[in-house]
């Protein structure tokens, strides 16, 4: 339950991390309303279904046949989260823009959504960059990496449909303001490198 409790904590900064999955949910609050965004959320959340059975059965398969591979690929990964904080440190410290989103309501949220966050690398790379890091290569890992990916779309199905509520009632018809984003960024990476370099110090 700790290695659990700890990939929880791991993941949450990338789930608050703004990118195309978020934006496109908030969009359709910014829109419409709650609802439009939670229904986004869980066409978004389907479509990272699809990205974990196939994460995990990949990511068994090189473990079982290249277990030199599979330790690239976890300091690749360790590496990616360190890339990504660095992003965020460069665009918080960098003069930015208010974050504005797209406020056109799809026809079909869920169906958008779903093909949001299946065309969406970054939510792959995710995947990639995490999931090895805390599987068992002694356990079954199939179910190792379809758990940890159940828990990850879990609490993406939580945090974006309460992000949906929020911005419904407080945000709604407005942008995040610069300064904002600016210590979104700066919180996001810090907690990332953190992630990241527990990760390189237990590999």
């Amino acid at each position: 339950m700790s290695d659990l409790t700890l990939f929880a904590l791991t993941i949450i900064p990338l789930i608050f991390t703004p990118g195309p999955d978020m934006l496109f949910i908030l969009s359709q609050v910014m829109g419409k309303d709650a609802k439009a965004g939670i229904m986004a959320t869980s066409g978004v959340c389907m479509g990272y279904m699809v990205h974990s059975v196939l994460v995990a059965l990949g990511i068994s398969a090189i473990i079982v046949a290249y277990p030199v591979l599979f330790e690239m690929i976890r300091y690749i990964g360790v590496g990616y989260l360190l890339f990504l904080a660095f992003t965020l440190f460069r665009t918080a410290l960098t003069k930015g823009s208010d974050l504005s989103f797209n406020k056109k309501v799809a026809k079909s949220p869920v169906k958008k959504g779903f093909f949001t966050a299946l065309l969406n690398p970054k939510g792959m790379l995710i995947y990639f960059a995490i999931l090895p890091q805390f599987i068992d290569k002694q356990g079954n890992t199939v179910v190792q990496g379809l758990m940890l990916s159940f828990i990850f779309i879990g609490l993406c199905l939580v945090v974006y449909s309460l992000l949906s509520v929020v911005f419904a009632h407080v945000v709604r018809g407005r942008s995040i303001q610069a300064k904002q984003q600016k210590w979104i960024d700066i919180g996001s990476g810090s907690l990332i490198m953190l992630a990241a370099t527990w990760m390189l110090s237990n590999s």
